[in-house]
């Protein structure tokens, strides 16, 4: 009979996102690298590993060869961290015992170095006995060391020794040498890549990826992440198939009976729906109709505006017989401004399922489409995360409402992306002209969820609200911009 494999006792890094993407934290008395150019937050995520051993009451010891112990303190104080309950040694402290050691000596002095250097290390994890090391940096060592095979003896021999001390141990690693380090990578028990990119405008993009761990699952790719004060905040990418609930499926409805109709009753619940067409033809009215809806019913709304201030949208609303200020007071809409150049797509996601898990939020609605794609670092990232973000709201039972400003105003249209694939439903609002004016028109284009109503029905925006009228059956070509017009025109909604 085959054994079962056992789960195993795992050390938590103090970082909730990076537990759940290491599936509960480190396997305990392993060595692990944790590799990144400078500036990456190597130095921030190894404190919140020793503190939160701390709070465990697990002893942990931090040794620098590349910071002081003041430097070290000072990025503490500002995450307001407390580092009294950590042993640690610096640089200073070891250069006084190496100096004595090579002042008589027949020796090279870099061998001499390298081989006190590690006796003081493992004296000193003599002496303190951590459960939880942390090594800053294998550059310093790399550099005494002076030829690979010299460097990787030692990093052997430093395994080894730790290998019977009942130590969960974090080496750190600049990559001065320009390289990955494939010598250590080979020795240790995990990976983890941390890695930054800047843009041409924006805040930095922070990305972690755990290359390897030895025996046990974790999360795969690339995980973003943002250095805040308090500490690193990881965003695990967002897998669908792990999130499924069972929900009532059924539709949602406005109130609007043209709308309702046109949508086969209304939009339903667990599906995604994007809202498409020419600026000003009402996309963010139709969005903002179905979110007061919601605060009818006593259903929470999150709606994330993109392009325009908060004030605007609020204004416009009023102004269209919508007063959205209840709604926010009683905290059943939640109405956020995105500034795309300075939040991260992972983050935008977290706070969306956070909204759906803890605030039990029953509709998102994204203004716009467009200005979420100017967060995403290329289109086809942008598909495959919206993807999977909307095939988890939707398994969640949310109603999901992204807009999606077209480019032109009459004739034929086109985006800067297509998405309509992505979505369950698909609403398209264009423009047409007919005896001089103006005018608005509405259509559902599809609908996989149910039946839909296949006509072109008038859209217009008044003081009182949203009006859609009678199918326009009288016309030919309304989606053309310049339609032909065989009727007559008491068919029409009145001025």
């Amino acid at each position: 009979m085959p054994l079962k494999p056992t789960a195993p006792d795992v050390c938590e890094s103090g970082i909730s996102g990076l537990d759940s993407v290491l599936c509960g934290g480190f396997p305990r008395n392993r060595l692990y690298l944790i590799e990144g150019d400078p500036g990456v937050g190597k130095t921030t995520l190894a404190l919140q590993f020793l503190l939160e051993g701390a709070t465990k009451g697990e002893r942990g010891l931090y040794i620098t060869l590349s910071e002081t112990k003041d430097e070290l303190t000072g990025v503490a104080a500002s995450h307001g961290w407390d580092l009294n309950k950590i042993d640690i040694l610096e640089l200073s402290a070891i250069e006084l015992q190496l100096k004595a050691a090579t002042e008589h000596t027949f020796f090279h002095p870099s061998e001499v170095e390298l081989n006190q250097t590690t006796k003081i290390l493992m004296d000193e994890v003599e002496k303190v006995k951590p459960s939880r090391l942390v090594f800053d940096s294998l550059s310093e060592m790399r550099l005494m060391a002076e030829t690979a095979l010299r460097y990787r003896r030692q990093i052997l021999s430093l395994k080894q020794y730790l290998a019977g001390k009942h130590c969960t141990v974090l080496l750190l690693d600049d990559r001065s040498n320009d390289e990955r380090d494939q010598q250590v990578r080979s020795l240790a028990h995990g990976v983890l890549t941390l890695q930054k990119s800047l843009p041409i405008y924006g805040i930095n993009r922070r990305s972690l990826a755990i290359e390897k761990i030895r025996g046990v699952r974790f999360r795969e790719g690339y995980h973003e992440y943002t250095i805040e004060t308090g500490g690193m905040v990881i965003y695990p990418r967002l897998v669908a198939s792990e999130h499924i609930i069972e929900f009532k499926r059924e539709p949602f409805p406005t109130g609007i009976k043209g709308l309702d109709a046109l949508l086969g009753g209304g939009i339903d619940r667990g599906t995604s729906t994007i809202i498409q067409g020419p600026p000003g033809t009402g996309k963010s009215t139709l969005a903002l109709k179905h979110a007061h809806s919601a605060y009818t019913r006593d259903e929470r709304c999150n709606y994330y505006v993109f392009d325009e201030t908060v004030g605007t949208l609020l204004a416009r609303s009023r102004a269209l017989g919508m007063d959205l200020e209840p709604a926010i007071k009683s905290g059943l809409l939640k109405v956020e401004q995105i500034d795309p150049a300075e939040i991260l797509p992972g983050e935008l996601a977290h706070r969306m399922r956070n909204a759906v898990e803890k605030e039990k939020c029953r509709m998102v609605v994204v203004d716009s489409i467009n200005g979420y794609l100017n967060s995403m670092p290329v289109e086809g990232y942008l598909t495959m995360q919206l993807h999977e973000l909307l095939t988890y709201l939707n398994q969640q039972g949310v109603i999901s409402l992204l807009l999606l400003a077209q480019q032109g105003m009459l004739g034929p249209m086109h985006s800067i992306v297509d998405l309509t694939y992505l979505a369950d439903t698909v609403v398209l609002l264009r423009f047409f002209e007919m005896a001089g004016e103006v005018r608005q028109a509405i259509s559902v284009l599809k609908k996989r969820s149910g039946e839909h109503e296949r006509s072109i029905r008038e859209f217009k925006l008044t003081p009182a609200g949203i009006e859609v009228g009678e199918p326009l059956k009288q016309f030919h070509g309304v989606l053309t911009g310049v339609p032909t017009f065989v009727g007559n025109q008491g068919q029409m909604l009145p001025e």
